[in-house]
């Protein structure tokens, strides 16, 4: 099942929704939810399904399995002719794709841990990279929308893509083994690592980890696809610039597993709902990678086979 955020305009300016896909199109998961318990005659249908299955996906995710079930239950009207096409207030339910505005599926994630899990991406790796799944922390205030414009940073001649998988903690968890990873994990996303490599090199040398050479964007989406849909284990990942591809990989390569990012992650720390890690880039990735770098105005494409694929465009 892929979930979005999504806007739509109205009288008042855009408004944020949670859908659903079902072929071309998004169901509001709020509306289509309401319009079920109308059906059934449940009372003030409105209230309850925004209090299940709210217009935020955080909030959504802190209201855990059940409201997943919810979700699934729409769309599964949907496929069966079942569901209404207006809500209990008459507001519309199904938006045509070329309708709406997509947004990160997590607008503002809690935090963002990146990791570096595919030996193939980079320099040499230390010895102790095969025994810890080390991460450096982001910036969730920096999410940029999928097809939007990004801009490049006045301070970096060397701007930089990174093709990596995102993974969406859907559970509060602590002190957690890595085969019990599946419990806790929400879904799926395409993470564009967006990186400055000039600067990032200079700060990679005072051992603190990169900072300006992160933090001004992190692209996520164009869905989050839920656990039981999605093979973290073998799943083709691909990166365009426009329109020609640049490199090709799998999410198996990686040598640590989500598994092993999440037990780490979680080793003497609360991870919580909307925490998303980032597995690191997949070999050959990023210009870095190739020694091939985009250009002011190009389109940059990174597709994971089973999530979609996540564009922006540079300016």
């Amino acid at each position: 099942m892929r979930l979005a955020t999504f806007t739509v305009g109205t009288t008042v300016g855009p408004i944020d929704r949670v859908g659903v896909t079902y072929g071309d199109s998004l169901v509001d998961l709020t509306a289509g939810y309401a319009a079920l318990l109308a059906a059934e005659g449940r009372t003030r249908p409105v209230e309850a399904a925004r209090a299940l299955v709210p217009p935020d996906m955080l909030e959504l995710l802190h209201n855990g399995p059940e409201a997943i079930e919810a979700a699934r239950e729409v769309r599964v009207a949907a496929a069966d002719g079942d569901l209404p096409a207006e809500g209990p207030r008459g507001g519309r339910v199904v938006y045509g794709e070329e309708e709406v505005s997509l947004r990160a599926p997590l607008p503002r994630p809690n935090t963002i841990r990146d990791f570096s899990v595919f030996e193939d991406h980079g320099t040499e790796k230390p010895d102790a990279w095969y025994d810890l799944p080390a991460y450096y922390k982001g910036n969730p205030d920096s999410t940029v929308p999928p097809n939007s414009e990004v801009e490049w940073p006045d301070y970096t001649d060397r701007l930089d893509f990174e093709l990596e998988l995102g993974v969406v903690v859907g559970r509060e968890c602590r002190d957690i083994d890595a085969s019990e990873a599946g419990e806790y994990i929400a879904g799926y996303t395409v993470f564009n690592d967006f990186s400055a490599r000039d600067i990032q090199s200079e700060e990679m040398e005072m051992g603190l980890g990169p900072g300006k050479g992160k933090d001004f964007a992190n692209g996520f989406g164009p869905y989050l696809v839920t656990a039981d849909a999605f093979d973290p284990a073998d799943a083709r990942m691909t990166a365009r610039v426009n329109g020609e591809v640049w490199s090709e990989g799998n999410s198996g390569e990686a040598h640590h597993s989500v598994g092993d990012m999440l037990e780490h992650a979680a080793m003497g720390e609360t991870l919580h709902p909307g925490d998303v890690l980032g597995t690191g880039t997949v070999g050959g990735g990023c210009g870095y990678d190739l020694d091939r770098w985009i250009d002011h105005g190009d389109t940059i494409e990174l597709e994971i086979e089973g999530i979609g694929t996540l564009r922006h465009t540079v300016s």
